[in-house]
């Protein structure tokens, strides 16, 4: 089979497939044999064709990592860890490891991603409600204050010329927000786009602050695994400084990089350059020089975990109600601009 035919594998689907590889190798299975069982359990075509092409491989070298690799789907870091596990013979640890970390990871783009949806989900109904107010309510209005002998003037005659203005030119206003719609999927999607949101998301205090936690999160948790499998610190940097995004945390990482070749200490570069905060830093301090520095990591990373969650659900709960206060005030005003002056011609005319 073509690899051109195979998608990359999300997070999920990786966590999935390294927890299976960790279970079989732990209960003594071989790997070729392992991925013929999956393969014939498999009921999904792709997952099927994956693993048959996988198999395939693996009779012919003997390696896990060849014939993952051959197949172009797997993430770099899970094949430089599948490599690792292979040359020092803790395939089954490393694969343990590594199913915890792929699920860790899906767990925060899912998060990530209700924490976003929400607010765009409030946005687009307060963009399609002043919409509908504009361009159906206000004319209805409009013919209200000409049988009465009056007109519509300042922001109520605004409102009434926009929605009339989107009216006659709507396939002009669909053609724009459809490209509206293609930006976005542009900066969500795509690399290029990402970079761009992160760019500019990194100007603001709070969101820098969050993005540094994430960055801070996948270093520690790539950590921990790397050092458990025996690696040495400049290794270990190498191989995980890839999981975070390009800017100025992963400048930081490529630095330390430098300095750590150089025969410097690990922890205290971590520290000197801030990659942690500085009780975390400290923490790492304490973890190497009693020998735990890999339980050190996982704990790390197991609180930003927790910091992230509890930034992510303060960050909902303040957007949440300022929304809907936004959206009320904007309805509000738009009532309120036809209504006050047709209360005034009412009570004329009484």
């Amino acid at each position: 089979m073509s690899s051109k035919k195979l998608t990359p594998l999300s997070h999920t689907e990786a966590a999935s497939f390294c927890s299976q590889m960790a279970l079989i190798l732990k209960s003594g299975i071989s790997s070729v044999e392992g991925i013929s069982i999956m393969s014939e359990d498999a009921k999904e075509l792709n997952e099927k064709k994956l693993l048959t092409q996988i198999y395939e491989k693996m009779i012919q070298t003997g390696s896990l990592y060849e014939s993952l690799a051959v197949t172009k789907v797997f993430p770099d870091y899970l094949l430089q860890m599948v490599k690792i596990g292979e040359q020092t013979g803790k395939l089954d640890e490393v694969m343990a490891s590594l199913a915890d970390y792929y699920e860790k990871e899906a767990n925060l783009i899912q998060t990530i991603k209700h924490a976003v949806t929400y607010p765009l989900i409030m946005v687009v109904m307060m963009i399609f409600v002043i919409l509908i107010l504009i361009t159906q309510v206000m004319p209805v209005f409009y013919q209200v204050f000409k049988q009465l002998g009056s007109e519509m003037t300042g922001f109520s005659r605004l409102l009434l010329n926009t929605g009339e203005f989107l009216n006659r030119h709507f396939a002009i206003f669909v053609c724009i927000l459809a490209i509206l719609v293609l930006f976005v999927v542009f900066l969500t999607k795509s690399s290029k786009g990402q970079k761009l949101s992160r760019s500019f998301l990194y100007r603001f205090a709070r969101t820098r602050e969050l993005s540094d936690q994430i960055s801070a999160y996948r270093f520690s948790n790539g950590m921990a695994l790397t050092l458990s499998s025996g690696l040495t610190p400049e290794e270990c940097l190498t191989t995980t400084m890839h999981l975070t995004e390009s800017g100025p945390f992963r400048h930081k990482l490529d630095l330390c990089c430098r300095l750590v070749s150089k025969g410097e200490e690990l922890c205290p570069v971590l520290l000197e350059q801030e990659i942690f905060t500085d009780i975390y830093a400290r923490m790492a301090v304490i973890g190497s020089r009693t020998g735990v520095l890999d339980e050190v990591m996982h704990t790390i990373a197991s609180q930003y975990e927790s910091d992230i969650d509890e930034q992510f659900a303060g960050m909902i709960a303040k957007v949440e109600p300022a929304l809907v206060i936004i959206l009320s005030l904007i309805v509000g005003a738009i009532l309120l601009s036809v209504m006050l002056p047709l209360m005034g011609i009412m009570s004329t005319l009484s």
